[in-house]
């Protein structure tokens, strides 16, 4: 009656045995699972690097004046724009005279870096990534395409005026697999694209 429960306890060791060595000889990265590509993409520099905005007033192009930012901040009355004369090298006319108003001043005041309140140009910092949550994962070999969902966190007024967090946007980056387990692909290529250009050609959900 004692061979049995002790054959079966010989089993058991040996199995948690051959347990410990597959989990010394494995990474945490050897398995593309959902969990992973999220830490590995909400992780990396290039979606942790805030949004900048960079607001010029003063005389600037057509193109410029009719971006789809500035057309958000003079919905707000944050800026007024007047038709001015282009100075040598911007063309094609019309110009525009940017300008803050009153409003738009007691907006960005606390937002413009010490010191560049006087100038012309200024950056902003004005919201953040946050990912949603990783779709699917689609594995050809050693190379892998990521679908996940992000929106924008802003991180004051202005960032909210011009990056909704309500907005939720459909990315597609690749990985690779390298003798350490998977990691972001740097660079586009025939296989995919690099985290860069996959939040460049997002598609609005």
């Amino acid at each position: 009656m004692l061979m049995p429960s002790s054959r079966a306890e010989k089993i058991r060791v040996i199995f948690c045995f051959l347990g410990c060595l597959l989990l010394i000889g494995c990474s945490p990265r050897d398995f593309l699972s959902r969990r992973l590509a999220t830490d590995l993409i909400a992780g990396s520099d290039g979606f942790r690097a805030p949004q900048a905005f960079q607001l010029h007033t003063g005389v600037v192009s057509n193109e410029e004046a009719l971006s789809r930012e500035y057309l958000v901040l003079q919905h707000r009355g944050w800026i007024s724009a007047a038709k001015a004369n282009c100075p040598a090298g911007m063309n094609p006319a019309p110009c525009w005279e940017i300008t803050l108003t009153p409003s738009g001043v007691d907006t960005f005041q606390g937002l413009i870096p010490p010191g560049e309140a006087q100038k012309q140009s200024f950056s902003l910092l004005v919201a953040r990534r946050e990912l949603v949550s990783v779709t699917g994962i689609s594995k050809q070999g050693n190379v892998a395409d990521i679908e996940f969902i992000w929106k924008w966190m802003p991180l004051n007024e202005v960032g909210a005026a011009l990056y909704p967090g309500n907005l939720r946007y459909r990315s597609m980056v690749s990985f690779r697999e390298f003798d350490d387990g998977w990691r972001l692909a740097r660079a586009s290529s025939h296989h995919g694209q690099a985290l860069d250009e996959a939040l460049k050609n997002t598609e609005q959900e």
